[in-house]
This record gives C-alpha cells, structure tokens and sequence, in this order.
C-alpha cells in the first residue's frame, strides 16, 4: 500500500524533498523547530545526533507510550 504525506511542515527547507532513510539520517536540527542549541543540547543530555537517534531513544519512546495510553483512557 503506498502512503504518501507532505513533510513540509514537519522539516526544515532543505530536507523537505529527501528520501526517508535520508531524513532519519539527518542531524536532528532538520526537524523544523528545533535550533542548533537544541540539537546541541539533546546530543549532550542524549547522545542524540540525528533524526533516528531521536525517534530510537528510549526515553522518549517511552514519554510517547505514556501519553499515547493516557489520551486513549480519556
């Protein structure tokens, strides 16, 4: 089944015509809204260098479960 979605709105400029793989590669910084400083930051808390090492990250996987299962109880 193909999917397509406009990801536009969801990265900066430049990595708006990439490829998936190349999107989850990227520094976290593509993501539109999140500076340098930020990027910076989550690599000194986190480890986190890129896009995929944010979605991998336990810590937030395990925040995303979390609210996931509370909005469903509501």
């Amino acid at each position: 089944m193909a999917v397509t979605a406009d990801l536009a709105k969801l990265l900066d400029k430049e990595f708006e015509d990439k490829s998936l793989p190349e999107i989850v590669k990227a520094p976290v910084s593509a993501l539109a809204g999140v500076s340098e400083g930020d990027a910076k930051l989550l690599k000194e808390a986190f480890k986190i260098n890129t896009v995929g090492d944010l979605g991998r990250n336990k810590y937030f996987r395990t925040a995303v479960a979390l609210t996931d299962l509370a909005d469903s109880t509501k």
